[in-house]
């Protein structure tokens, strides 16, 4: 309980940190730490970062949900992200409209097809993304591709989408992609979503940011490979 107890107010900190402009020591206070020191050793202990270095940003923190008794225990889990402001940038690749309800077999089915035409026309599948503007749970739109340079060749039967400028909370994964994604995924709309009290959802996209497999001895399917998942967030 108090490792729970521990973890939970480190984690409020971070969020406090990020969120408001009360200084480093008043957060230390309120959260039962009787000095700046003590408080930066348990900070940086949990979130890998300084208080100093996330409040100054571009530093990722981890968020430990709750706990809640609902017959079960639920929450208790450890996601590392960051909140990042991005401009509006481009992707090419190949789309595909998918119905929900066949997103599982759907989806599977257009990265083996896609894969294999990016790489015969020299487009990395650096992304997955997820784009329903509607966002009537019916259908949504799924892009495999890379970022879009200007004015480059676009090969038969490729698109270019436009990803605008938001908010995003960006989920790092790491472990086997398929895995990996899946869980964060679940986490983030069963856990962390529900749990903000800052944050929710600010419009119908979800990006999918994959490592080259080739930095990596089994490709997408080592154990430490790395993989993002970004939100657009604002503020509630």
């Amino acid at each position: 309980m108090s490792e729970y107890i521990r973890n939970r107010k480190l984690s409020v900190a971070g969020q406090d940190l990020i969120n408001t402009d009360e200084k480093i020591i008043d957060i230390a206070i309120k959260y039962g730490y009787e000095s700046a020191d003590s408080f930066t050793k348990a900070f940086t202990r949990f979130h890998g970062s300084n208080p100093s270095a996330v409040r100054k940003g571009g530093k990722t923190i981890k968020e430990f949900s709750p706990l809640k008794v609902n017959l079960i225990l639920k929450g208790g889990c450890t996601m590392q992200y960051k909140i990042e402001e991005k401009k509006a940038f481009e992707v090419v690749g190949l789309t595909k409209i998918i119905k929900y309800d066949e997103a599982s077999v759907e989806v599977p089915k257009l990265w083996q097809g896609a894969s294999a035409a990016c790489a015969q026309n020299g487009i990395c599948t650096r992304y997955g993304i997820s784009i329903d503007e509607a966002r009537d749970g019916k259908e949504f739109e799924y892009l495999i591709g890379d970022d879009y340079a200007p004015g480059q060749k676009l090969p038969t039967g490729f698109a270019v989408k436009e990803i605008p400028a938001h908010t995003w909370a960006i989920f790092t994964c790491n472990g086997r992609a398929d895995k990996s994604m899946a869980t964060m995924n679940q986490k983030i709309f069963q856990e962390w979503l529900p749990n903000s009290a800052d944050y929710e959802i600010a419009a119908g996209y979800n990006v999918e940011m994959y490592a080259d497999p080739k930095d990596f001895a089994q490709g997408v399917l080592d154990k430490n490979y790395y993989c993002e998942l970004w939100i657009p967030v604002q503020k509630k």
